[in-house]
């Protein structure tokens, strides 16, 4: 098998998200893809951070962060891991459920993790309390 990786850190600040995206789609262009299919994972990425960002801390910290994993495999595969280091997700059948939010304030809220299913082939979500979220985004 051959895998290549590339690996951001970052505070969990929105104003990361469009350098982080850039740095991963750029990354992704290596690959024989269709613009679309890059589009769809720009997309998807986006929301998987926007998520990390609004939902694993409660207060603005410069501790709080954010890492962000893609690779690539067989030429075929993208994987990217968006994982935080927050509270964490209580249930996480129900936090994916459209238009679930615990932030009904927000714009858009509650959309996050069905727009991730509908551009990713699949996404899945491994929370732990007090110890943060990882979601793992793949796209074949």
């Amino acid at each position: 098998m051959n895998e290549n990786y590339i690996k951001i850190e970052s505070k969990a600040d929105i104003s990361n998200i469009a350098p982080i995206r850039l740095c991963i789609t750029t990354f992704f262009s290596n690959l024989d893809i269709h613009i679309d299919e890059l589009m769809d994972v720009k997309t998807a990425l986006s929301e998987a951070i926007t998520n990390a960002i609004d939902h694993a801390y409660d207060t603005d910290n410069i501790k709080n962060k954010i890492q962000v994993e893609a690779s690539i495999k067989d030429n075929e595969i993208m994987n990217i891991i968006v994982k935080d280091f927050g509270k964490g997700i209580e249930d996480i059948s129900l936090a994916m459920t459209p238009a679930y939010t615990t932030k009904p304030e927000n714009e858009h809220a509650g959309m996050g993790f069905t727009i991730m299913e509908s551009f990713m082939d699949e996404v899945i979500v491994d929370s732990k309390i007090n110890e943060g979220t990882s979601i793992l985004l793949t796209k074949r």
